[in-house]
């Protein structure tokens, strides 16, 4: 990931502090900010004293910075506001919380990275530091980049952040040679799994795994969410069943079925009627369809399967994020399908690494996330 940040203090231990809170606020609003991004705010007394907390949801329309302020009062007056990410100073759904932080006699502001709305990037620094503000950048600048990675991606590209999620066995595969995939995975390393759906905006999946799993594809962590998660399927020949989950639930929550130019009128049409949406696309390029997903403003997408979308992903350098869950069981067989499909590499020394590994245990398996470093995240 691109690094676009400065560091311009020598930090305290209560600079680290107040921006480790801050940081936490800001995940709070996981699933209830979108598309608009994660923000927290700590206002601290001249006296040192934590006076003011807030956190972004975009249904409660103020900002972070605002909610810290009216919670502080006098108390912020003289003091020193913490906040993840850079504040707007321009008019949106809210007035500048830059102005709100110079009203309220806020004297230092620290904040780790830009943010890259074209709206708002370097203005809102500018404006503190034009009112006279102290404005210090660079603390914990990796931190607030990953907590926010989805939607400065967005910023950046104008494309939804893709996260590959592979459940395997041992010996790599993601079901039996019969196509049976339930389940490779345990019980703790679903609930896993439906927490980081509730971190994204959409889930995408191709045809084979629809007709095989007749998966639901909902978030089912049972934390709340602003919008509910976009369920994809990338299906050229349009076999979606018509008694599929997906489609008995398409009214309640939304179904995208991307297919090629060439698909069958009448399928459109019974699709359509159970209020699943069609896009036509050339479905094996996915490139087009993350292009037609961030023009609706979803700025980010699990990837959940099979082994040939996972490929395709992959094979066009769209991946950003790998999660791999590993359970500790061999299929076996040569017709059993393996984790990732598509072209792949011709040599060893190609094969693409990750970077900025985690590895957890989750009971008997083991999850691994990284970060593809060829993916066409920054170019």
């Amino acid at each position: 990931m691109q690094t676009f940040t400065e560091q311009t203090a020598e930090w305290t231990e209560t600079d680290r502090r107040m921006m480790t809170r801050a940081l936490e606020l800001a995940a709070m609003g996981a699933g209830r900010v979108s598309p608009g991004p994660l923000v927290g705010c700590v206002v601290v007394s001249p006296a040192g004293e934590v006076v003011g907390e807030g956190f972004y949801l975009y249904e409660e329309v103020k900002h972070a910075e605002t909610m810290a302020l009216q919670q502080a009062g006098e108390r912020a007056r003289g003091g020193c506001a913490y906040v993840s990410l850079e504040p707007h100073a321009h008019y949106g759904r809210t007035s500048p919380c830059t102005d709100a932080l110079i009203a309220a006699g806020i004297k230092r502001v620290v904040a780790p990275i830009k943010d890259l709305n074209r709206q708002v990037s370097g203005k809102g620094f500018a404006h503190l530091r034009a009112a006279g503000l102290e404005v210090l950048t660079g603390l914990m600048a990796h931190q607030a980049e990953r907590l926010n990675e989805k939607y400065l991606h967005y910023m950046r590209t104008g494309l939804p952040f893709v996260h590959l999620k592979l459940a395997v066995s041992l010996d790599g595969k993601i079901a039996t040679r019969t196509g049976d995939s339930r389940w490779v995975a345990g019980e703790e390393s679903l609930t896993r799994a439906h927490e980081l759906r509730h971190e994204y905006d959409a889930i995408l999946v191709g045809a084979g795994t629809a007709a095989i799993d007749d998966p639901l594809l909902t978030d089912r962590s049972g934390l709340a969410r602003r919008l509910p998660l976009v369920r994809i399927v990338l299906d050229d020949a349009l076999n979606l069943s018509a008694q599929s989950q997906l489609a008995r639930t398409a009214a309640e929550v939304p179904v995208i079925v991307f297919t090629t130019e060439a698909a069958d009128p009448h399928k459109i049409k019974q699709l359509e009627a159970q209020n699943i949406e069609v896009v036509k696309s050339d479905s094996r390029d996915v490139l087009p369809v993350l292009e037609e997903l961030g023009s609706r403003s979803v700025l980010s997408v699990l990837v959940e399967g099979g082994g040939g979308v996972a490929g395709n992903f992959m094979d066009a350098g769209l991946v950003n994020k790998v999660t791999i869950f590993i359970a500790p069981k061999i299929v076996g067989g040569r017709e059993a399908p393996g984790a990732v499909g598509g072209v792949g590499v011709e040599k060893m020394v190609d094969a693409i690494p990750l970077e900025y590994m985690e590895i957890v245990r989750r009971g008997p398996e083991v999850e691994i996330t990284g970060y593809p470093t060829r993916s066409k995240d920054e170019g």
